[in-house]
């Protein structure tokens, strides 16, 4: 079995191969292209080692053109999360960083933790919810500032706005930003209302944008079989749709542990003098971590089993942030088992066919 680990980049990626020993037997470095793509593999072959296991640091940014070749061709890919490789490199004799360490530092944490890494699949629907949630948070996001820069310009020109504009995202508030007048003369005021008028424009088209991205994911979430996942209290259409974005394609994670670390809310224990304490674990998806956080306290806010779960953990000493992070733990299982159904029930459609 031979070991290759690829440190990704955007225009070059650089690979390391090691043998069963943990030796390196060889390197390569080549562009970011279908052709590097290609004469990576073919580079690998000629090894002429037997079997092959590959990790990338980065399958789903710089290196998700050159994951998704592998795979096509049958390889297994494992995805490397660049904090792994820093602490691998923490650890080692050498301590610098090139390419071609960090390519051994991805080489060595496949081999020794292969089993538990994610491991990369085929691009499905998962794909593209990914890229339509990414999508639209990053819409949502110019269109809260929009309506920051919006506030700030009508309370120049009139502090008293908020008495005749109270919904800046209603039809009636978009329209009577689009045609904004100043209420005293000027040529700042006036300057200062077409910026008005402009960004609201851009306001209207950012909220149309979300809308037509919001119920594209919903039906594809549906059309999919993701819906399990709303069986979670505090997880709708649009959340099942981030979430499998995240965790697909396919069941990448074996147990509900695996994805609790990755997504970084497995505890770290910082016990002392009797005392058993756990720590923020800052590692793993944030992304997803942060997901868990607003399901969390949607719970704690609306639902009571949660309330009399952290309520539970408050008589055991626990605090309340403490309390949080257990509940997080819990929804990663609830969301693992979620994840398992749907998976099996798409299995279930694809061989039905196949078996008729």
């Amino acid at each position: 079995m031979v070991t290759l680990g690829v440190d990704a980049h955007k225009r070059i990626h650089v690979a390391v191969a090691l043998d069963e020993a943990g030796r390196e037997i060889a390197q390569w470095r080549g562009q970011n292209s279908a052709v590097g793509w290609q004469g990576l593999l073919e580079w690998a072959i000629g090894l002429e080692c037997g079997r092959r296991q590959w990790g990338i640091e980065g399958a789903w940014n710089y290196g998700r053109g050159l994951a998704q070749h592998l795979v096509e061709a049958g390889e297994t890919v494992y995805e490397v999360n660049s904090r792994w490789t820093a602490a691998g490199r923490r650890r080692a004799r050498q301590t610098a960083k090139t390419d071609r360490l960090d390519a051994r530092a991805v080489a060595h944490c496949v081999r020794q933790e292969a089993p538990g890494l994610p491991r990369v699949g085929a691009d499905d629907e998962t794909a593209v919810l990914d890229l339509l949630t990414s999508e639209r948070a990053a819409v949502l996001n110019e269109a809260t500032r929009l309506r920051n820069q919006l506030h700030a310009l009508l309370m120049q020109l009139d502090p008293e706005y908020h008495q005749r504009l109270r919904n800046l995202d209603s039809p009636e508030g978009l329209a009577a930003l689009e045609s904004y007048q100043p209420p005293t003369p000027g040529a700042l005021a006036e300057e200062r209302a077409a910026a008005v008028r402009r960004m609201a424009q851009r306001l209207r088209l950012a909220l149309g944008q979300t809308a037509e991205l919001t119920q594209r994911i919903r039906g594809l979430t549906i059309q999919a079989g993701f819906t399990p996942l709303t069986e979670i209290f505090g997880v709708g259409l649009v959340m099942a749709g981030t979430l499998a974005g995240i965790l697909g394609p396919g069941c990448r994670f074996a147990t509900d542990a695996e994805l609790a670390a990755y997504a970084g809310v497995a505890p770290i224990e910082t016990s002392s003098a009797g005392l058993v304490r756990h720590r923020l674990n800052r590692g793993g998806n944030r992304r997803l971590n942060s997901l868990l956080h607003m399901i969390a306290i949607t719970q704690l806010r609306s639902w009571t089993p949660a309330q009399i779960y952290v309520g539970r953990r408050s008589t055991e000493g626990k605090t309340r942030r403490e309390g949080i992070r257990a509940l997080k733990r819990f929804l990663v299982r609830a969301i693992w088992h979620a994840w398992r159904r749907c998976i099996e029930a798409r299995t279930a459609s694809r061989e039905l066919p196949s078996a008729a």
